[in-house]
């Protein structure tokens, strides 16, 4: 595939554009920590949750719902619609608590919730796990993506197009840190969401495709189409729908959707001005992530059944992408259909989900190994100046480093996978240590060993044991039992926080609940004053109860949307008609919410 001039200057339009941001904040970047890190924590919701949108709107995305869509059908994508429920729940219960922590990092969070030598150790060792080996895994994955489709496109080789997209992102993510970040953002959000508009109606009208009719009506697609699976096969049941829904989306970390929060989300979240900015960047995210961007995904993924049905025949149309050719290549291969000026503006659309995620990842993992690791252990009294220029240069090394990685990998649903597996069982831990007192730093570390222990042993081990074979979510299953009784046991066989770092960690984050009733009655005991915590409002019951209704209103815009495309209309209008109810009902739900504040007066007080 070339690319005509008029594409080539899109793109090239696009990319310097980049940089000029870069260029521009960098002084105000510059400055601290704080600004290269957080922007100042004084940024506004909107910009924070496109910020978040356009991030986890990266190239291997598409690429992975293409790849669900042509394997397991429409309804295959419940693997991840599943974690709406964990990005509701951080929005209503987990938002307000990570703004009022205080911290820069939900790394440093460890000190604050933990106490004595096996929290410092937690701290170092998931800076460093989860900003250099974690994140460079997933930066890898996002590289892949881009690397099949610049091969079918550009006719770009894998090394071209990790030097060249690698090379433009770290040079304003260096330079401009989390606000130069956030402003590339929100004009990647739309230049990536057009873009996918774009491909979506390019794909129908293909000669072979024969628009929407033609798609719903080919009998290759009709199978796909349905937004349920199909509960006579259990099996298929169980692993794309039962489990997600009533296991995954609680028990696995997953980048951008951590029970609990955390991660980049965690990052936008401190970079808000304040806790209703935090709600609100957080509640846009998920709405638009689950609701808004998927349908044209699908639709692509959709049509690619049709003209290239098996991975052969996207081997054969791309012999020079064929070593890497799977079916997350379907969603490439259909761009290619692109008429050219549409292409160019489709490809720099691709080029901006790429650099949106990967920037994002080098600002969020530089954050941890400059505040969690170097400050903290390596130069406690370095300058500001020179965090800042640690910054910069870690964030070069974890481009090289997941640029190298990116040649090694093969298809974006095996990352999906393995990433999903090495966080299972640790969900619930990160759920609960807001609110019952007695989880401790050791139950991290043995939840964090054993979920990568029972992931490597999968992966390399299980197959040579002689033991039956098991499916993913069995797999994802015999994850969570084990790393959860594993840190459960661990909790109750060491020592409990300090109490004066529990007392802290609820003057600070304020909780709430029956589970820090322990520490309470040990203040009273000791005839320490903590009536604020006492009577602290406990905002989580009306938290789930907007949790619930939140998730009814974005599920039922996302089905609805489907089911107006599948010319279904009466089974639509129903479901639009829950849809506003339920966000007719949150909005009143959400505004009782805020109206249970904190004393803030009793805090200032003591």
């Amino acid at each position: 595939m070339i690319l005509a001039p008029i594409d080539w200057a899109i793109i090239g339009a696009y990319l310097l554009f980049s940089l000029l941001i870069g260029v521009w904040v960098m002084r105000k970047a510059g400055k601290n920590s704080e600004q290269f890190f957080a922007a100042g924590k004084n940024m506004p919701w909107w910009l924070l949750g496109i910020s978040m949108v356009a991030t986890t709107f990266s190239t291997d995305t598409p690429n992975l719902v293409a790849n669900i869509v042509r394997t397991d059908g429409v309804s295959g994508n419940w693997v991840w619609w599943a974690f709406l429920l964990t990005g509701m729940l951080t929005v209503f219960v987990y938002a307000n608590l990570w703004k009022r922590s205080g911290v820069l990092t939900d790394v440093e969070f460890y000190e604050l919730r933990y106490s004595g030598k096996m929290a410092a150790f937690l701290r170092g060792f998931r800076a460093v796990y989860l900003g250099f080996i974690f994140n460079v895994v997933v930066m890898a994955t996002v590289s892949l993506a881009a690397i099949k489709i610049s091969g079918v496109l550009m006719g770009l080789s894998p090394v071209e197009t990790v030097v060249i997209g690698g090379l433009v992102t770290v040079i304003y993510s260096s330079l401009g840190g989390l606000r130069g970040v956030l402003l590339t953002d929100f004009f990647q959000f739309f230049l990536a969401l057009g873009g996918s508009l774009i491909a979506a109606y390019v794909a129908l009208n293909h000669p072979e495709v024969g628009g929407l009719s033609g798609l719903l009506e080919h009998k290759e697609v009709v199978s796909k189409l349905n937004i349920l699976p199909d509960f006579s096969d259990p099996s298929q049941a169980i692993g794309i729908f039962i489990i997600p829904l009533v296991i995954q989306w609680w028990s696995v970390y997953y980048p951008g959707a951590e029970p609990g929060g955390g991660g980049y989300i965690a990052q936008r979240m401190f970079a808000a001005k304040d806790e209703n900015n935090s709600i609100a960047a957080v509640f846009f995210f998920n709405a638009a992530h689950y609701a808004l961007r998927p349908w044209p995904w699908i639709i692509v993924g959709l049509c690619s059944i049709i003209v290239f049905p098996e991975v052969a025949d996207l081997k054969e149309a791309f012999p020079d992408a064929s070593g890497v050719a799977d079916h997350d290549m379907g969603y490439p291969a259909m761009l290619t259909f692109i008429p050219t000026g549409w292409l160019g503006l489709v490809v720099a659309s691709l080029t901006a989900a790429y650099m949106s995620t990967i920037s994002t990842h080098l600002n969020w993992g530089s954050s941890y190994l400059v505040n969690d690791f170097y400050k903290r252990f390596i130069r406690p009294d370095s300058s500001e100046k020179e965090l800042v220029t640690v910054g910069r240069i870690s964030t070069v090394i974890l481009m090289i480093v997941a640029g190298a990685l990116a040649l090694l990998l093969q298809n974006a649903l095996d990352s999906f996978q393995i990433i999903l597996q090495i966080g299972a069982g640790t969900g619930l831990l990160f759920i609960l240590r807001w609110f019952w007192w007695r989880i401790n730093a050791g139950s991290e570390i043995a939840a964090m060993f054993i979920a990568f222990a029972v992931a490597l042993y999968f992966q390399f081990a299980h197959a040579h044991t002689g033991l039956p074979e098991v499916t993913g979510w069995q797999e994802l299953i015999i994850g969570v039992i084990v790393t959860t009784i594993g840190w459960l046991s661990v909790t109750f066989m060491t020592r409990p926080t300090d109490y004066k770092t529990l007392v802290n960690f609820c003057e600070a984050a304020r909780p709430g609940g029956p589970g820090w009733q322990n520490v309470i009655n040990r203040a009273k005991e000791k005839g320490e004053d903590l009536e604020p915590l006492e009577d602290e409002a406990w905002r989580v019951p009306q938290g789930l109860l907007c949790m619930v209704l939140g998730c009814i209103a974005v599920y039922g815009a996302l089905f609805a949307t489907g089911y107006w495309i599948y010319g279904k209309w009466i089974l639509a209008s129903i479901i639009t008609v829950v849809a506003l109810v339920s966000s007719g009902l949150l909005y009143k739900a959400w505004r009782k919410l805020i109206k249970i504040r904190p004393d803030e007066e009793l805090f200032d007080e003591e």
